[in-house]
């Protein structure tokens, strides 16, 4: 391995994580994608450091779309001190701990937070308006080309999804 660049398996290696995962965070746009394209694409330090924090910010509940939020803009260095930062802290103790760490504050607070968890019954979440629900059809209209289209359609865009569909069959049939 060259120095600070890194094939797949080398930075699966490196980072504790699959080539897998490697893939599904690229395509999720929480990994940049591989510098060099090609047979062996090649990763940098930059590539380690993001799958590192991506797993220290997991082990804190964090869902992959915040964590996306939260790393897309920085830059290699700014991962790199996150990454020291999130090493350095310590892992919380117990339970307690870890609820004195989210909440930032004493002890105390902490300490009646959780009393008064465990004292008040739980409160349903406020009702949302329930989404309607839909389903995806995929529509091939030509070797690999495919057209996805929400269900259920309206009457009028139905036939424009017809016509559409028509029109794009004879430009991908031409010769």
């Amino acid at each position: 391995m060259t120095q600070d660049i890194y094939d797949l398996k080398e930075l699966c290696a490196a980072s504790g994580v699959t080539p897998r995962t490697v893939h599904f965070y690229i395509q999720q746009g929480l990994l940049p994608p591989a510098g060099s394209a090609g047979p062996g694409p090649k990763y940098g330090p930059g590539h380690v450091a993001r799958l590192k924090l991506i797993k220290l910010l997991q082990k804190e509940h964090l869902p992959l779309a915040e964590i996306r939020r939260r790393i897309e803009p920085l830059d290699d260095g700014e991962v790199l001190g996150l990454l020291g930062d999130q090493e350095r802290k310590p892992a919380p103790a117990s339970a307690v701990d870890y609820v004195r760490s989210v909440l930032g504050s004493s002890p105390s607070l902490a300490r009646d937070s959780c009393r008064m968890m465990a004292m008040e019954p739980a409160q349903p979440y406020p009702s949302r308006p329930s989404a309607e629900r839909s389903r995806w059809d995929r529509i091939t209209l030509a070797p690999d080309v495919e057209l996805h289209v929400r269900r259920p359609l309206a009457r009028s865009d139905q036939k424009k999804i017809d016509t559409l569909i028509q029109l794009a069959r004879d430009i991908l049939t031409e010769e």
